[in-house]
């Protein structure tokens, strides 16, 4: 009954607010910025080389990058995409590459104002929209409740559904494996690893997610434009498929809470999460001249997240004969399934190591993020030492839950805290506005753009008087 609940709550929140809510925002910013994520991406790359300062300890802006990829970069992008064909056909695979599309526009709002409201904390920096909130609109219960919010979603919902992914990957190999005591020793070896890195601090997180990321990332890019090129006959095929289920009127609006369109925006926000608020929290942390600088590299991380890595997941499933089936053949078996018919046995076993290597970075990804909030609410050891003991509670556990109810509890939080920070950068996006103008105008004068927020009438920043 409790998991029907949720469902029916899901499929509400979803169909009758946040996608509209989604889409309108990322067309308003899109046009606002004149598109912004793609006149500005040549800038965005330049802005990965620049350097954090003397400071060893402050985060660059790649590393800021990196932690919010692995954030993003994790079973969703294999597991959810699965998901997202069985329920919603081929054309749910089009949807998601719209909302990374025009979501770019979203995530470079709230970065860039991430930037401009961040804090200083120590030799780091953080912040995010709890911080914006706080500072800009001066409604610091507004910002508790996001942080509230954020913390739900990441350090319990979203790391137990990354723990679940990595125990069930083992499922292949090990008989009657979820009626064992294995899933319980895997959530706690799983455990005692992020407590290795989440008690390392910031630098740690990050010095662990900049070379993690680039390499597994990579490999599995890898291995999707093989399986491309060894089935390159079938391509026109599946393009085909992916445009005619994207604009059949009936797969869209028949049953709207489960058509194509849905579940395509739906996966794809729970991938790239551009515009709920979750990256600001990265963005935070790095150390560059000008806030447009980090707002520009979030628009990198989108379209990794989606164009190239949930691609890849999407052309090894359609190019592989294999037909998967709600309840039967979905998820993770399902790409197991896909990668066996393309490249034999390795392909299962390569699978579950992307798995694990997606959903860990994930985990200490999602981490920062919740810490950074739990920071928000109140600065203090001991509730930072307790919280990280619940957070490792939570990843031990997940390992063990239902894949239905923990699905569910993910996407609702995820849309409560979408909704909050969407009405929040409609609010406050002429700030955004204002500080890309002064970007703009910087580098039409042929200078390396340095912000200063009193040259347009920013008073209340913390850093950069």
């Amino acid at each position: 009954m409790f998991n029907q609940f949720l469902s029916s709550l899901n499929d509400f929140l979803y169909s009758y607010i946040l996608i509209f809510l989604l889409v309108l925002a990322g067309l308003y910013f899109s046009f606002r910025t004149k598109f912004v994520q793609f006149r500005l991406f040549k800038d965005a790359i330049l802005a990965l080389k620049e350097k954090s300062g003397n400071n060893k300890k402050s985060v660059s802006s790649f590393q800021a990058l990196m932690i919010s990829t692995a954030s993003r970069v994790g079973t969703g992008n294999i597991a959810g995409i699965a998901t997202a064909i069985v329920a919603g056909g081929p054309g749910a695979v089009f949807w998601m590459w719209v909302m990374a599309l025009i979501g770019g526009a979203s995530a470079f709002v709230e970065s860039t104002l991430a930037q401009v409201y961040k804090v200083k904390d120590g030799k780091t920096f953080r912040g995010g929209p709890s911080y914006y909130i706080e500072q800009a609109l001066g409604k610091r219960y507004l910002g508790v409740l996001f942080s509230i919010l954020l913390i739900a979603c990441f350090a319990y919902g979203f790391n137990g559904l990354q723990t679940y992914n990595m125990s069930s990957a083992l499922e292949y190999y090990i008989p009657n494996y979820s009626k064992s005591i294995l899933p319980a020793i895997v959530g706690l070896i799983i455990a005692f690893a992020t407590a290795f890195v989440i008690f390392g601090g910031v630098h740690r997180i990050s010095f662990i997610t900049s070379v993690i990321v680039p390499i597994m990332a990579g490999i599995y890019i890898l291995m999707g434009i093989f399986i491309t090129l060894m089935n390159w006959d079938q391509i026109p095929k599946m393009f085909s498929e992916i445009l005619e289920g994207a604009f059949n009127f009936k797969a869209i609006f028949g049953g709207f809470a489960g058509s194509t369109i849905l579940i395509g925006i739906k996966r794809g926000l729970f991938s790239n999460e551009a515009g709920m608020g979750s990256a600001p929290n990265a963005s935070a942390s790095a150390e560059v001249s000008h806030p447009v600088k980090q707002g520009m590299v979030q628009v990198i991380s989108v379209f990794i997240d989606t164009l190239l890595i949930c691609t890849t997941t999407a052309f090894i499933l359609l190019l592989s004969n294999v037909e998967g089936t709600a309840g039967k053949l979905d998820g993770i078996p399902y790409v197991q399934a896909a990668l066996q018919a393309n490249v034999g046995e390795i392909g299962i076993h390569f699978i579950t190591f992307s798995i694990f290597a997606f959903a860990f970075t994930s985990l200490i990804g999602n981490y920062y993020y919740a810490e950074s909030n739990i920071l928000f609410i109140k600065d203090n050891k001991v509730l930072l030492f307790l919280f990280r003991i619940s957070c490792l509670v939570a990843i031990f556990f997940g390992a063990q839950a239902d894949f239905s109810t923990v699905w569910n509890l993910a996407d609702i939080l995820m849309g409560f805290m979408a909704i909050e920070n969407i009405l929040v950068i409609f609010v406050l996006g002429n700030i955004a506005f204002k500080v890309l103008d002064d970007y703009t105008e910087q580098k039409k004068q042929g200078v390396n753009p340095v912000f200063k927020a009193k040259k347009i009438g920013l008073k209340n920043t913390n850093h950069w008087k």
